[in-house]
């Protein structure tokens, strides 16, 4: 009963507790009555979100105000035409009177301003300004809907509002401005969501980044792995479609608020990570010096006295008394408090409400300009040591279990046998993605002010990684053409007409050569000049550049995802992401030819690498040739119109600002979708030794997707057939349905007669199958020879009858219509995909010579021909089949049960298929 008691009291005092915690943390809410600009008045809470509001607020003086202002807050209430300000700060002026001019500007022009006297609004820290005590200004402003008429209506749910807020402080004595404070203003919706948009395209990019290792370490047969390889979404074309869209606001114009916006949500692909722990701690080191909880110059002797507004307001100061409402100053006990207020500007930022140049852009992110190079290699070496954790630990992670038993012992053994040299290759794809972001940092790094330190290791940094990279690609290429030598010739781009998805007609640039290669038209023109360059090997019989394992070993990482006529063009692309580079940090001083010579080089780039066409897969070929370039082309060309001396409006301007977004925001579904498909045809390819595949409506598709990758391979132009138009095909029909004009006979029905070997058993012992037959099919890019056993075989001599004469057949007494049923079973029973998918070969092509060798994987002609005894026919062969010969003999149900037992044989892949080959056993 105590214990009941005990426990009663106990929740009670619980209860108690949690009452008066929500009473203590709770808030009455205040209410008022308000009345919009359309006449309509409702009861409003205090603390409510107003229509627009300011953020972050920096010194419009350039840091020479006579104030420190720790919180400068304005906001606009649309539903009852009331302007806030509130100001809180410090200065060292000792006596002054003050004037006082509040204004909003919204895309480029102002839409609202007002001149008033603190002293009239009871602002009693300004009425006079004196040093001995601090300033704390609040104010509420009355306005009618004349004054605010210049902001229009969808200003207030528009994404990332493009206006400012400006409050400038006067000197009665002097009539000179002393101070001017100016934040960013807001409506709460905005394309800036790196919380959420981040992590969601990290996630995608950490998919793509397993497919891709898996397509590489899956297999035993490095040719056979590099096929599959080739065909998954490569990591670099990911990275390079993000960094492409963040920095696209490395160019010098002026833009619109929400291009700043939506490109902070892929600054992360860049290296650009804001933790301000991290930020901080550089900042000294490049050259960012101070306070970042206030902005202001108190102690600054420099004032403006320019005139201007000054005189406007001095011309007109006799009559601003009475109107406006007083109102008492501001209490911070009361419940008028709020949360969207904004902070002093970080040092090093550019003034809030400007997003101009590559400084704008990284303002969306709140980072310095001069911090960015520094933070990007702090980055990179982060996930350089992540990305060597990660293999070292997935190599001793996989060796603990293989030797608790917990996955089979051969499981990723390639890859745990050749770790260091995965580990060499994922650390060189490592800095390959960080190439273009770490020179374009470093370029503009050159053109800021900054101490003598940052400049010395933005220029190391340069040097390591242009001459690392470009000597890596050169040794890559010395390798393989090491051996020969090197022919130039004249050649010339033609445009041939094309359809895109087989309706849009395009025109496609392809080389005079690879015309005449591929036997097509030819024009009269000469077309467009252009050269050959072609590496002519010393031995024709050296393996292909996708057959040499070795050197797929050393240097996979950089040219297998490639045709095999185009292996080197991860040459050309570290050359094109360089000179890029050098337009968009480099030449950030001069933004005419910096946006102009790139919209060129973006478009001569386009061509070269559309006739060049270098990616075997065509997901990759989609994504890496023809999506990134053109959106390339359009963002820059659209840049244009916000060079400053266009003077486009900014409300024009906010418009090409989001077809901007719509096209890259097209892109990265684009991607994201590609992904996916990635991921799923990865798993088709850890699934190619395996008969089954568990997804029944992707079978087809994972057939068809193998055989696309044989057919890719050889890097042969293989001219499709061309299809009959409607009319050719009806009248192809017509002449099949009708009657033969000759006489002819037709075979309906044979019936056979009984004969003296009826009455024999069954069973003839002389029809035993003969025991471990063998056959191997090789279905690697690599065709190998068709391994027997010692006795010769014709395509299905699992029989033998020796004791009968060469020219007879066994037959059995009698049938039966179970038989019947069990034959046209076995006759019904399609072959696998599999067993269909392998009894092809795949040809192999040399570098030089382009000619093909095809290795038929099937019973050799000399083996059937030398064949000692008579091969009985297989009931349900298919003419022209590998196990069969092409006439039909008299079932037996031993004969009947043995061939369904091949039939399920031929379907069983064994293990010799993780080197890229099934071996078919009768067992």
């Amino acid at each position: 009963m105590a214990t009941r008691r005990g426990h009663d009291a106990m929740i009670a005092l619980l209860s108690l507790i949690l009452f008066l915690a929500s009473a203590a943390n709770g808030r009455d809410t205040k209410y008022v009555y308000g009345t919009d600009a359309h006449g309509k008045t409702q009861q409003l809470a205090v603390d409510r979100t107003p229509a627009l509001f300011t953020k972050d607020f920096g010194d419009c003086l350039g840091g020479e105000s006579l104030f420190n202002v720790t919180k400068f807050d304005a906001a606009y209430y649309a539903d009852n035409l009331t302007i806030i300000f509130h100001i809180d700060g410090t200065t060292n002026v000792r006596n002054e009177s003050l004037m006082m001019h509040i204004s909003v500007d919204a895309y480029g022009s102002s839409r609202f301003d007002m001149t008033f006297d603190p002293c009239a609004l009871n602002i009693y820290s300004l009425c006079p300004l004196n040093a001995s005590r601090p300033v704390e200004g609040w104010a509420v402003i009355p306005v009618g809907p004349q004054q605010v008429g210049g902001i229009p209506p969808i200003a207030f749910s528009i994404p990332d509002f493009e206006g400012s807020t400006k409050v400038q402080i006067f000197a009665n004595s002097s009539r000179t401005e002393i101070g001017c404070f100016q934040a960013v203003m807001r409506n709460g919706n905005s394309f800036s969501q790196p919380e959420a948009l981040a992590p969601v395209l990290g996630l995608f990019t950490l998919v793509a980044i397993g497919a891709s290792f898996l397509s590489a370490a899956y297999g035993v047969s490095t040719t056979h792995m590099r096929t599959h390889f080739a065909h998954s979404l490569p990591v670099l074309l990911v990275f390079e479609t993000f960094q492409t869209i963040f920095f696209s606001g490395a160019l010098t114009v002026s833009w619109p608020s929400v291009l700043a916006a939506w490109w902070s949500n892929f600054a992360w692909s860049a290296g650009l990570i804001n933790v301000p722990g991290v930020v901080h701690s550089v900042d000294s080191f490049a050259g960012i010096t101070g306070n970042a909880s206030q902005v202001g110059g108190a102690g600054s002797t420099v004032i403006n006295n320019g005139g201007g507004l000054a005189a406007q307001i001095y011309g007109r100061a006799e009559e601003l008394s009475g109107e406006l409402d007083k109102r008492a100053s501001y209490n911070e006990s009361n419940p008028y408090d709020y949360n969207w207020s904004g902070d002093p500007v970080t040092p090093g930022m550019p003034l809030p409400g400007s997003w101009t140049g590559f400084p704008g852009t990284l303002s969306g992110i709140n980072m310095p300009g001069p911090d960015a190079f520094i933070v990007s290699l702090l980055w990179t070496l982060i996930a350089v040591g992540l990305v060597m954790l990660a293999i070292t630990a997935l190599k001793f992670s996989l060796e603990g279990l293989a030797k608790m038993k917990w996955i089979a012992e051969d499981r990723l053994g390639l890859f745990r046998s050749r770790w260091t040299e995965y580990l060499l290759g994922a650390l060189g794809r490592t800095f390959f993605i960080a190439f273009f972001p770490i020179m374009t940092l470093t370029l503009y790094q050159f053109n800021v002010k900054a101490p003598a330190g940052v400049l010395a290791v933005a220029a190391v940094v340069f040097i390591l990684f242009l001459a690392g990279m470009v000597g890596m690609a050169a040794y890559a290429c010395r390798t393989r053409t090491r051996a020969g030598r090197m022919e130039v010739r004249r050649d010339g781009i033609h445009f041939r007409q094309a359809k895109v998805f087989g309706k849009v007609p395009f025109s496609v640039p392809v080389l005079r050569s690879t015309l005449e290669k591929r036997g097509l038209e030819v024009p009269a023109t000469s077309g467009l000049p252009w050269i050959q360059i072609r590496h002519l090997d010393d031995n024709p019989s050296k393996p292909t550049v996708h057959q040499d394992e070795k050197y797929l070993a050393r240097f996979g990482w950089l040219s297998a995802r490639y045709r095999r006529t185009r292996w080197w063009f991860f040459s050309y692309y570290l050359g094109y992401v360089f000179f890029r580079a050098c337009f968009v940090g480099a030449a950030v001083n001069s933004p005419i030819a910096q946006i102009y010579g790139l919209l060129i080089y973006e478009i001569v780039a386009f061509v070269i690498v559309a006739i060049l066409n270098p990616f075997e897969g065509a997901r990759n070929t989609a994504l890496g040739v023809w999506m990134l370039s053109i959106t390339k082309i359009l963002t820059t060309g659209l840049s244009i119109a916000f060079l400053p001396e266009l003077g486009l409006d900014r409300i024009i301007a906010t418009v090409i600002g989001v077809v901007i977004i719509v096209i890259q925001g097209f892109l990265v579904i684009a991607v994201l979708i590609l992904i996916t498909l990635g991921a799923i045809s990865t798993w088709m390819s850890l699934t190619r030794n395996r008969e089954e595949f568990g997804v029944e409506i992707l079978e087809g598709t994972r057939v068809r997707y193998f055989e696309h990758l044989e057919q890719k391979a050889p890097d042969v132009w293989r001219q499709e057939p061309s299809k009959p138009s409607r009319k050719g095909k009806e009248k192809e029909v017509a002449v099949v349905s009708q009657e033969p004009k000759e006489p002819y006979f037709k075979v309906q029905e044979v019936r056979r007669a009984p004969k003296i070997e009826d009455e024999d058993g069954d069973i003839l012992p002389d029809m035993e199958t003969r025991p471990n037959s063998s056959l191997r099919f090789d279905t690697t890019a690599h065709p190998r020879s068709v391994s027997r056993q010692s006795r010769p075989d014709s395509g299905n001599s699992f029989y033998s009858a020796s004791s009968l004469p060469r020219g007879a057949r066994a037959h059995r007494a009698s049938w039966s219509s179970k038989d019947f049923a069990q034959w046209e079973a076995s006759m019904e029973r399609p072959d696998s995909s599999l067993a269909q998918r392998l009894s092809t070969g795949t040809p192999m092509l040399d570098d030089g010579n382009n000619t093909t060798s095809t290795t038929l994987i099937a019973a050799s002609a000399n083996s059937t021909r030398n064949s000692l005894v008579h091969t009985p026919t297989g009931i349900g062969s298919r003419p022209g089949s590998p196990l069969s010969p092409l006439h039909m003999a008299t079932p037996s149900r031993e004969r009947l049960r043995k061939h369904a037992e091949e039939r399920r044989f031929l379907t069983k892949p064994s293990r010799s298929s993780l080197r890229g080959e099934t071996t078919l056993e009768e067992e």
